[in-house]
Parts: C-alpha cells; sequence; structure tokens
C-alpha cells in the first residue's frame, strides 16, 4: 500500500516525543488508527495521527482512565462533563488526604499513653467521615412520633457535616462522637422526656415546634456568652412545654418543669452536644448548649420566685 506522507510507528513517536511501545498501547486500543500498513506489514499514520497522540497524551497527563479518553476522541462534546466528572473525583480524593493528614498529624502530636485509644478511634473512621451514624442516633433519641419534617430540619441542623479540613481535634471529636452513636449498649429511651410527662399528655410535634423557636431566640444571647435571663425566649421555651402536656404555663408549673428537666438530663446526650460542638467548631451554639442556657434561666427564675 502507498506509504508516502505518512510516518512508521517509530518515526510517529519520535515526532510526539513518547516511546513506541505508548503509540502500540494506544493503536491497539483503537484510540489512534493507523492509516496504512507499509509493504512488509508496518502500521503506518498519517498527519492526523500526531495532533490525536499529543490529545491522548495530554488528557492521560490529567490522569484520564482510557475509557474516558476515548469518550474524549469519540464526542467533542464529551470533554466538560469528563472534566466536571474528573474534579469531583479528585476533590473527594483531596478530602480523604486532608482527613487522613490531620489523623496523622493528631496521632503524632498526642502523649504515648493516650496513642492506642485514639488510634482505636480514629481507625473506625471512615475518612473523610459519614454523618449518618450520628444522624441515626439523634432519630434515636428524638421522640417516636415526631412528624418527620420536624425530625429532618432538627437533624440537619444539629448534625455537623464533615469539615472539607479538618483539624487534628475535630478528626478527633467526630472519632469520639461516631464511637458514642455506634455504641449500641448507650441506653437512649431514657433520654425521651415526652415519653412520660408529669400530665401524662404527650404532643411531642407541639413541643419541638416550640423549641425551635425558643432555641432561636435564645441563640443570640448564647452566642455572646450572656448569662441566663428571664424573657421571650424563656416564655417560649415553657410554653412549648406546656403546650405539649396540654396544661397552661403558671409558676407551679415552672417549678415542676425545672425539677422535670433536671430528673431527665443525661450525660449521654450532654456528651453528644460537647461533641457536636468540637467537630463543628462553629461559633454557632448547638442547641444543646442553648437548651442548657434555657434550662438554667428557667432554674434561676424558680429559685428566685421560692426567695
Amino acid at each position: 500500500m502507498p506509504t508516502e506522507g505518512t510516518w512508521s510507528i517509530g518515526e510517529l513517536a519520535e515526532r510526539a516525543g513518547t516511546t513506541v511501545k505508548a503509540v502500540r498501547f494506544y493503536s491497539d486500543l483503537g484510540l489512534l488508527p493507523e492509516t496504512s500498513r507499509s509493504a512488509g506489514g508496518h502500521r503506518r499514520y498519517g498527519p492526523g495521527a500526531l495532533d490525536r497522540l499529543r490529545l491522548i497524551r495530554s488528557l492521560r497527563g490529567l490522569d484520564l482512565p482510557v475509557a474516558e479518553v476515548g469518550r474524549v476522541l469519540d464526542r467533542e462534546d464529551a470533554l466538560e462533563d469528563v472534566i466536571a466528572d474528573r474534579l469531583r473525583e479528585l476533590g473527594s480524593r483531596m478530602a480523604a488526604l486532608r482527613w487522613r493528614e490531620a489523623a496523622l498529624r493528631l496521632l503524632r502530636d498526642c502523649p504515648a499513653e493516650e496513642r492506642p485509644d485514639r488510634l482505636r478511634l480514629v481507625g473506625a473512621l471512615d475518612a473523610p467521615p459519614s454523618a449518618a451514624p450520628v444522624a441515626r442516633f439523634l432519630r434515636r433519641v428524638l421522640p417516636p412520633r415526631l412528624p418527620a419534617r420536624l425530625v429532618s430540619s432538627i437533624t440537619d441542623a444539629a448534625v455537623p457535616p464533615p469539615p472539607e479540613d479538618p483539624t487534628p481535634a475535630q478528626v478527633l471529636a467526630f472519632a469520639r462522637l461516631n464511637a458514642l452513636a455506634t455504641d449500641a449498649a448507650g441506653a437512649v429511651s431514657v433520654c425521651r422526656p415526652v415519653a412520660s410527662t408529669p400530665e401524662g399528655t404527650c404532643r411531642p410535634a407541639v413541643l419541638y415546634d416550640g423549641l425551635v423557636e425558643a432555641f432561636a431566640l435564645a441563640a443570640p444571647d448564647v452566642r455572646a456568652r450572656r448569662g441566663p435571663f428571664e424573657g421571650e425566649a424563656l416564655d417560649c421555651f415553657v410554653a412549648a412545654h406546656a403546650g405539649m402536656r396540654g396544661t397552661r404555663d403558671t409558676p407551679e408549673f415552672r417549678r415542676r418543669l425545672s425539677r422535670f428537666l433536671d430528673e431527665v438530663a443525661h450525660p449521654r446526650i450532654d456528651r453528644f452536644w460537647q461533641l457536636t460542638a468540637e467537630a463543628a467548631a462553629s461559633p454557632e451554639p448547638t442547641f444543646g448548649a442553648v437548651d442548657d442556657w434555657l434550662r438554667a434561666a428557667l432554674a434561676r427564675q424558680v429559685a428566685e420566685a421560692g426567695r
């Protein structure tokens, strides 16, 4: 067959600055079609093969899989989709590397006697971790008859997403939070204060709708580190509990409510809120911090009224 104006596999490799092995590899995969064959049966390539080979090498230089290179060569409009897919993949990989780096720094910098425990905690954590176990734990704590819309909104607000670039302290907090959430031995049922109320009435949706409003009112004071005090936020907080029970907000009810909230408080839940705050590392107070502030405001009011 005629070979004028064509290049041998070696000539093409030399012009492209690559190896004969690479040209043969791409040719065997069908990415680099030959133009003809010489009389001796050797492959010959036309001038267009050089630009195509350079494009293949550029795409492979971006670490694109061969299959993706083929997509781009077959369809000009495929490059944008391939780039977007690659960016997502690299973003996930880089996030995992940043988590592993922070975990290694955590282990490197901690006291030697703490290293085995931290290694166990961090070793059980994905990189980056999933928030799903924490969300499941919170759903178990919330009342079983709470409407799905409230469960979703509370979970979305309360469960911190893993940061893209965590500090070692955040890695440790997420590891401890994951261990707490996945510990099946923990008694979560005692953390459902609406399950046994003084009046025997249970309307969890009324309670949590009111709590969301009360927390929003109190959050600025908690953020500003103001001490607990009487006001609209506390009134809304008490009204939510009274509405759940179908009773009125009275001084006697406030006394009973303050005592009741102390009785149902649970260290496991306190620990949960502490760890979510450490994991998020955000100036925004957690629901647990706001709830503590409102309970303290209620206790202070009740104590002052009893003097």
